[in-house]
């Protein structure tokens, strides 16, 4: 049904999609605007339904010898008192860990690297300029060519929705978020979540033998005006208001380039996720807040969804409709999943117990029982 193809975006989703394809025979070429595809990033959490596509992928022991694999996720209070340490859902099934955490360049380097190994034809620092209903793609880099696919894997701001005439654009949830990437203290050994003290959210993911990310959730504000340095300290003030394993994290806290700091927002596109030979996946077509850890497996399961119909149906238009089908609704509940986590926190929601409706073990049991499923 298809020969060749271009993949617009170098992440999760484009990745994925472009090695499943070209292991299957296709003609692939994959373009990417940043000039190095993992130059930058700080950690990513991965749970079970992620690492089952990266054993699909052929990549799966090269994730877990670069991550750092964990079963249960902890619970503390401000002062660093644990709460409760919870089994982690294994999402991917039984013989998968429950979670890893890796450095999110090195995600995107494997991927990358397994994708030219598999006969994918990489261009980096190259944009696209203009993408037409009937597959005809112009880049930057002087490249024109039709082709029997365009996937557009370009992202939150992604141009090619905008070249499909999509009006969907990632909305702020009123949350910001900093981040941070330093050398792993011995005794953090899972994810342990701090909810409330002067943050909304205070965690951190072991990612790999030496490093973490941590993070802490605020208020949106504008953080624009900050300097590197200046962003450091903010971080460090606020991380300063929490006890256990985060005084040795704030004390490792000390490169500025490590910080950054991003608003929480959300999307879901309504409607056909193609137009003519064009499709969207990944940040392109949903994106959510990370309060379930889920916006790289979500891209993940598209790009094994998309092709598992392109390769298998009849003709395109109908492919690309079921996979759109398949993949709106589970997208859709972990969008609503992840947007109503933050919104209970927003509002200083009480759980149940207390009155209220902020049922979070029920969500996420829910949620886990939904991933557990193939998509």
């Amino acid at each position: 049904m298809i020969s060749d193809v271009l993949v617009v975006g170098g992440g999760a989703a484009g990745a994925a999609t472009a090695i499943l394809l070209a292991r299957a025979g296709v003609a692939v070429d994959l373009v990417d605007a940043t000039p190095a595809i993992g130059a930058s990033g700080s950690g990513i959490t991965l749970q079970g339904n992620a690492l089952r596509v990266f054993r699909d992928l052929g990549v799966l022991d090269d994730v877990l010898a670069a991550g750092y694999a964990f079963d249960e996720v902890g619970l503390r209070t401000p002062d660093g008192g644990v709460l409760a340490v919870i089994p982690d859902a294994r999402t991917g099934g039984p013989d998968l860990p429950a979670t890893v955490g890796m450095p999110r360049g090195e995600m995107a380097r494997l991927l990358a690297e397994r994708a030219a190994e598999v006969g994918v034809k990489v261009r980096t620092g190259v944009r696209l300029e203009s993408v037409t209903e009937a597959g005809e793609a112009a880049c930057d880099d002087g490249t024109r060519q039709t082709y029997d696919l365009v996937v557009g894997a370009d992202g939150l701001n992604s141009a090619v929705r905008a070249q499909m005439g999509i009006d969907t654009r990632p909305e702020p949830l009123g949350m910001g978020i900093w981040r941070v990437f330093t050398t792993r203290p011995e005794d953090v050994t899972r994810t342990d979540l701090t909810y409330g003290g002067a943050a909304y959210i205070a965690g951190y993911c072991p990612t790999g033998d030496d490093s973490i990310y941590a993070y802490l959730v605020e208020d949106a504000a504008d953080r624009t005006g900050l300097s590197p340095d200046e962003q450091l300290a903010t971080m460090r003030e606020l991380a300063g208001h929490y006890g256990g394993p985060w005084r040795e994290i704030r004390e490792r806290m000390t490169d500025p380039s490590r910080v950054n700091y991003t608003w929480f927002t959300h999307h879901l596109v309504d409607g056909p996720w193609h137009r003519g030979r064009v499709v969207l996946a990944g940040d392109a077509a949903h994106s959510c807040p990370p309060t379930l850890a889920q916006g790289a497996a979500m891209a993940l399961e598209d790009a094994s969804v998309l092709v598992e119909e392109v390769l298998g149906g009849d003709d395109l238009d109908s492919a690309l409709a079921a996979y759109t089908a398949r993949r709106r609704e589970r997208a859709g509940a972990v969008v609503a999943g992840s947007v109503q986590l933050a919104r209970w926190l927003l509002d200083h929601e009480p759980p149940p117990q207390a009155g209220g409706a902020a049922d979070v073990p029920g969500l996420m049991a829910r949620t886990s029982a939904l991933l557990a499923q193939r998509p």
